[in-house]
């Protein structure tokens, strides 16, 4: 990707002067050059002003501004008519029809250079502009992501004030169960601190320059497995059933970022999915993508929040500082990490329950598999 960058923009430098004189000089004298070896190999010079026209093309593909492709159509003009229009090597315009054919050759050429400028302006605005949307794509994230951390530290870290002050002020008078209690709140709260940090982490591996990742091909039933692995560390009662496909299929990725991003989801659809049945995650593929779902079957998502629930600061927008902790900032992080590997992710609801998604484009290359249910 940055090779791609250093390339658009010696594309699209502005050139000097001095380098628009030297590239358009070279480019008249190996026409002109190319031209002589055409005319003594084919012994004919019908052809020869298509040679100034291409070097034209080039000229104004290499060099900025208007003037030296005009300058390239006089010369290339007067080329033709000096050395390869009888008499050679002499200018001469006076024979008949001569000034009316060299009119519309010099036409041509200027119209070619003025239109080849042109459309290389036209390039260079529309990159420019795609460069500012891409900008202000990556500030709505950061402010997305900082207002959801402004939140969620908020949650935990009141939560732990308030256990710890409790305890501090009346542990000689709590029963035994109370403190426990206590503790076991302050615990809680201070592992999910953890895991956000462990979010806000995967994210500085996203390069800030090009908000893109490296990639290497992983087997997406091994990274599937780990993801599910560190998920039940942290919530062993939860009950997961995991659907691959039967043949290996390797996909471009990050692995331990999208393993954060099958975590952050199954964390979200243990905390507030809450469904009676086993949490899913299926993964299917296709020739092009392959689709990680992470579904519950408790109580939905508010309809009015599907289009927003990636950027949301809480997963409740008016709940309290002490309510339950949101998945705004995991969710957010969700998307910008998909959103690197140059995917999509999305959210929508079933009969039962909700379902987040997100596909990664893999490599060229059909495989035909049959997905294969594995209760855990």
């Amino acid at each position: 990707m940055r090779n791609k960058h250093t390339a658009e923009n010696n594309l699209f430098r502005q050139q000097t002067p001095l380098e628009n004189l030297l590239i358009t000089s070279t480019l008249l004298l190996l026409t002109t050059g190319l031209a002589f070896v055409y005319w003594f190999a084919a012994d004919s010079t019908a052809n020869i002003p298509l040679f100034y026209v291409a070097a034209l093309v080039l000229v104004a593909r290499f060099t900025t501004g208007y003037l030296p492709g005009i300058l390239a159509s006089i010369v290339g003009v007067a080329c033709v008519n000096f050395f390869f229009t009888y008499p050679a090597f002499a200018l001469n315009f006076t024979i008949t029809g001569y000034p009316l054919t060299f009119a519309a050759m010099l036409l041509v050429s200027l119209t070619t250079s003025a239109a080849a400028t042109h459309l290389k302006t036209q390039a260079k605005a529309l990159a420019e502009h795609e460069k500012l949307l891409a900008e202000a794509e990556k500030e709505k994230m950061k402010a997305n992501l900082l207002r959801a951390i402004s939140h969620d530290l908020r949650t935990p870290l009141t939560g732990i004030i308030g256990c710890s002050t409790s305890y501090l002020e009346n542990g000689e008078r709590l029963p035994q169960e109370e403190k426990t209690e206590l503790v076991r709140h302050i615990d809680e709260d201070a592992r999910w601190l953890l895991h956000m940090v462990e979010n806000l982490l995967s994210v500085t591996r996203i390069q800030n320059e090009t908000s893109t990742v490296k990639c290497t091909p992983e087997l997406v039933e091994e990274v599937a497995a780990e993801a599910v692995a560190r998920f039940r560390k942290r919530y062993p009662q939860a009950q997961v059933q995991v659907s691959v496909p039967d043949e290996p299929v390797m996909v471009p990725m990050d692995a331990v970022l999208i393993e954060q991003v099958i975590i952050n989801l199954l964390e979200n659809a243990a905390v507030h999915g809450r469904g009676p049945s086993p949490i899913s995650l299926t993964v299917t593929c296709d020739p092009e993508s392959v689709v990680f779902a992470v579904r519950d079957y408790g109580k939905g998502i508010p309809q009015e929040r599907l289009e927003t629930i990636f950027d949301a600061a809480s997963s409740e927008p008016r709940a309290s500082v002490d309510g339950r902790k949101g998945m705004g900032i995991g969710l957010s992080i969700c998307k910008t990490i998909i959103l690197a590997h140059r995917g999509s992710i999305q959210a929508c609801n079933k009969e039962s329950g909700a379902e987040f998604s997100f596909r990664l484009p893999r490599e060229e290359g059909k495989h035909e598999t049959k997905a294969e249910r594995i209760n855990h």
